[in-house]
């Protein structure tokens, strides 16, 4: 801010002495600007797989720099993050234009037999979607918790809460975190997640994703996958999470803890042609090379 325009100086009025003007102080530097609240580091696939936080790391993804990667320490801090948004954005016994508040979120989650810590083992939200949650929470003047309320800097500091914005958040836990998060369990829970962030940041692959759910699949093979998510507790009503959930699940996750073709009454034999027309039609990239990747380890291992 410019220093104000000098003030005129009024004619002396008689029997009393004119105002003094105090010299001009010296001049005070402008505050340093602050750090930005948040270290955003850039990593391919294999960095942040081999990433131990001792809290939580934030990672550009290197291959798509609108997907950001969210590296926590622990389940009950991706949770207490987390959770709120996924009840807002996905599940099904949740609504979709209300912010649950802490005892309704604590309520739904012990419904469905879970914990703070094992609600989500991974996230998956595009930068609309997250704009949304925190629009609809200060409408609601829902009180947020202090995770929730980084979260909102953070995407402040990333520039997502502005309109238009085309972008992706992901989230793993650090290997150890409870019993069924193992080496193995993180690299699947990366791919699947980087899968569904591919989804959101790239709209050719969104694109394409929409047109293999209406071409590849039959009408009963898209009932069942609903079916399946119904169960995990998706809102099934909602066709771009169906979409986004297929691909992730169906050509991304190798790991029978997480599915099976029979989780979907598919064969492997089907699941397997299904992949393979799916790989050999989608559109060139990291993502294609990740899915290649996990084909031929996955072909491998039956040998």
């Amino acid at each position: 801010m410019p220093p104000p325009a000098a003030l005129p100086v009024s004619p002396p009025v008689a029997g009393v002495a004119p105002p003094t003007v105090p010299p001009p102080s010296a001049a005070v530097a402008p505050p340093a600007a602050l750090p930005p609240a948040f270290t955003i580091l850039t990593a391919d696939q294999a960095a942040i797989d081999a990433d131990r936080p001792a809290g939580m790391t934030v990672f550009r993804f290197a291959d798509d720099p609108s997907i950001v990667v969210l590296d926590f320490a622990s389940l009950r801090a991706q949770g207490l993050m987390l959770n709120r948004v996924a009840a807002f954005v996905e599940k099904a016994a949740a609504p979709r234009d209300y912010v649950l508040n802490d005892a309704q979120l604590n309520a739904l989650i012990r419904a469905g037999g879970d914990t703070m810590e094992t609600f989500y083992y991974g996230h998956d939200y595009s930068a609309a979607s997250l704009a949304r949650f925190f629009a609809a929470a200060a409408q609601q003047n829902i009180r947020l918790r202090p995770q929730e309320e980084a979260l909102h800097r953070l995407l402040d500091q990333l520039g997502w809460l502005a309109p238009g914005v085309r972008a992706a958040l992901i989230s793993v836990p650090r290997v150890g975190a409870n019993a069924t998060v193992t080496p193995e369990a993180r690299r699947v829970i990366l791919r699947l997640e980087l899968a569904h962030g591919a989804y959101f940041s790239d709209p050719l692959y969104a694109a394409y994703v929409h047109a293999f759910w209406g071409l590849a699949l039959s009408d009963a093979e898209r009932e069942a996958i609903r079916r399946f998510l119904r169960a995990e507790e998706y809102d099934a009503r909602d066709p771009a999470l169906v979409e986004n959930e297929m691909q992730a699940y169906l050509m991304f996750t190798r790991d029978s803890e997480f599915f099976t073709p029979a989780d979907i009454d598919m064969t492997p034999r089907r699941l397997a042609e299904l992949q393979n027309s799916f790989h050999s039609n989608m559109p060139h990239g990291w993502l294609r090379e990740l899915l290649g990747r996990a084909m031929q380890q996955q072909s491998a291992s039956r040998r």
